[in-house]
């Protein structure tokens, strides 16, 4: 059947010669000498042996049955069958990734012979990570783990350098095998012996790659979409973006390749200089491909930019961000004590898109400050924002002065940004009024001002860092000058035990909502009565709010003044709002039984934010 022309009925005849060894496995029948014997010969002869595809086929089918299985013999089945060719793997894979691809008549072949081999070192890979198995050929990745490489550079198609690239990641995130069995996920085997090892070394070989321009060999030209073919009518102009999926993964490669480095480099200017180097590069290859550029934002923005489509890799990425800060964290201690080097430190987290705080606040400012995404996180299996969330609040209860330092610079960003952007809707009239109104603003905010040298991005790119950049246009929306987050649908986390005490939060909402709208409607009347300029007045106009971001008693109904309090509309209140509704809604179940495993250290650390914020508010 093998020789058949039929390229389906070939596939088909492999899948059933596959099922028939498959079970002579599992009824511990001894595998066919002669087939054993076909393969050997096949994968040993490559490439003068055309007939290897089949051979690939039909071991990739066999594996996949093993995993599927739900019997306990899985990890014997597999062993009895990967005897007879752990050696024969590893004479293929140095024949196969060494060939000249350029020099190749039928570069179709080889494609094809690439993609059955990279489903099958996937499947081995797999097996090392679910099943207690040390075969070489399991290594083998690892082991050579340039050959891979440099497919990504060579000049196939997009697709093919996709598969590549998306495999080296899942290796790096050790997320192989995930999607293998039904049901129920498989359990991990505890790390072999020589995981360290492994791992390290292929970290190197991506750094060494980027460092020898892989990400210039990428394609990240997206291809629009076509329903029924593969082309474009000349008359139809399609405007697409670049491939986020390529963007995702080159970022990944190097962000969790540089954790697992720094996780075994003791010199902290060894790591200095590789973050650097890598992060730049990697903050150059993305410019390009986000809009509006990093240029003009703050460049710890990229992780939030890139993967907010993708939940489960923007948390690794920002996972592997806070091991890469708390490494050189630990090996900067002895600098601690000198003001200069603790400025050139904070300058370089935000400069290279690093610093954690940032980052966090970014991913809250991406979900809209709404605690059921978090506790949705929390709950999820798919992804590590458990461990991710518990390590920042650790970091939070010791560097809590640098974090409400960050919001205050993202206030003043988001301030600046809104008197920018209205300003240049309207023509302005330069008179007292609107001068005072102004400064009265910045008065507000003057405790924002001290260190901006430490923030680069905190003020205008073409002036001095430590001079924040006060546009002189008096036209601010109230909600943007306050501080508040835009109209969210408020997602509640009571758990009902009857319908009543549904209608009762209803009925709370409601009035919640009449009573927001009132401070709202005051509000906007005496600071329309401030700034008396002939702004339109959508400009002023406000959303009601599904729930007050601000507490009654806060001064919201008067204009600012150098007597309001900023910092209780500020990010800052509003990630400690989250925080304690997230306190809320963990407790809730957790008092039920309906939380998936025991919180009690995470409520403690969530409880400490409270004390954190407290004693930030008191020192102002």
């Amino acid at each position: 059947m093998f020789q058949n022309s039929d390229k389906l009925l070939c596939h088909m005849a492999a899948k059933c010669l596959a099922l028939l060894l498959y079970f002579q496995l599992r009824e511990k029948i001894t595998l066919s000498n002669s087939w054993v014997a076909f393969c050997q010969k096949n994968l040993s002869e490559y490439p003068e042996n055309e007939k290897v595809v089949y051979c690939l086929w039909t071991l990739t089918v066999i594996i996949k049955e093993i995993f599927k299985d739900t019997c306990s013999q899985k990890t014997e089945i597999l062993k009895q069958f990967l005897t007879p060719f752990d050696t024969i793997f590893q004479v293929f894979y140095n024949s196969l990734f060494s060939l000249h691809f350029k020099s190749c008549q039928d570069t179709s072949k080889i494609i094809n012979s690439m993609i059955c081999s990279l489903e099958l070192l996937e499947l081995l890979i797999a097996s090392r990570i679910h099943l207690k198995l040390h075969f070489t050929c399991q290594r083998i990745l690892f082991l050579k783990p340039s050959c891979v490489l440099d497919v990504i550079t060579w000049p196939v198609e997009a697709f093919v350098k996709r598969k590549f690239i998306i495999f080296i990641k899942k290796c790096l995130l050790w997320k192989v095998g995930e999607d293998l069995c039904w049901g129920s996920g498989p359990a991990l085997m505890p790390p072999d012996q020589y995981l360290d090892v492994d791992m390290l070394a292929l970290a190197d070989a991506v750094l060494q790659a980027v460092d020898l321009g892989l990400l210039k060999t990428l394609s990240v030209r997206g291809k629009p979409p076509c329903f029924g073919g593969d082309e474009v009518q000349p008359a139809c102009e399609c405007v697409h973006g670049p491939d986020h999926v390529i963007l995702r993964a080159a970022s990944l490669l190097i962000i969790k390749s540089l954790e697992i480095k720094f996780q075994s480099c003791a010199s902290a200017n060894e790591i200095k200089v590789d973050l650097q180097s890598f992060m730049s590069e990697l903050l150059t290859f993305l410019k390009p491909h986000l809009q509006p550029s990093l240029q003009s934002h703050n460049p710890c923005e990229w992780i939030s930019r890139v993967f907010i489509e993708q939940d489960d890799d923007m948390l690794e990425a920002a996972k592997a961000s806070l091991g890469i800060y708390l490494k050189l964290t630990r090996q900067c201690k002895t600098t601690e004590g000198l003001t200069q080097e603790k400025e050139m430190w904070n300058h370089h987290t935000h400069k290279y898109g690093y610093n954690p705080h940032c980052i966090f606040l970014f991913l809250l400012k991406n979900i809209g400050f709404d605690s059921s995404v978090l506790l949705d996180f929390l709950i999820s299996s798919e992804t590590c924002f458990l461990e991710y969330f518990v390590r920042y609040l650790k970091l939070l209860q010791k560097d809590g002065a640098s974090f409400f330092t960050i919001c205050k610079y993202f206030d003043v960003t988001e301030l600046k940004d809104s008197i920018n952007i209205c300003g240049c809707s309207s023509s302005l009239v330069q008179d007292r009024s609107s001068n005072q109104t102004e400064l009265s603003l910045w008065a507000a905010l003057g405790s924002h001002r001290n260190a901006h040298a430490s923030v680069p991005w905190a003020s205008d790119a073409s002036g001095p860092l430590n001079q924040p950049v006060m546009s002189k246009e008096p036209h601010i929306t109230l909600q943007a000058a306050a501080g508040l987050s835009p109209p969210q649908a408020s997602q509640s986390l009571v758990d009902y035990d009857s319908s009543d005490d549904s209608e009762v939060e209803v009925t709370d909402q409601h009035s919640t909502n009449s009573k927001q709208t009132s401070l709202q409607q005051e509000a906007k009347k005496k600071f329309q009565d401030t700034v008396r300029t002939g702004t339109d007045e959508k400009e002023l106009s406000m959303e009601p709010q599904s729930r007050p971001l601000v507490p009654e008693q806060s001064n919201i109904n008067i204009p600012f003044s150098v007597d309001c309090d900023i910092s209780k509309v500020g990010i800052s209140y509003r990630t400690l709002k989250c925080f304690q509704e997230l306190q809320g809604a963990i407790y809730r179940l957790q008092k039920k039984n309906l939380f998936p495993y025991n919180a009690t250290a995470l409520l403690k650390l969530l409880k400490h934010t409270e004390s954190i914020y407290n004693e930030s508010m008191n020192s102002l």
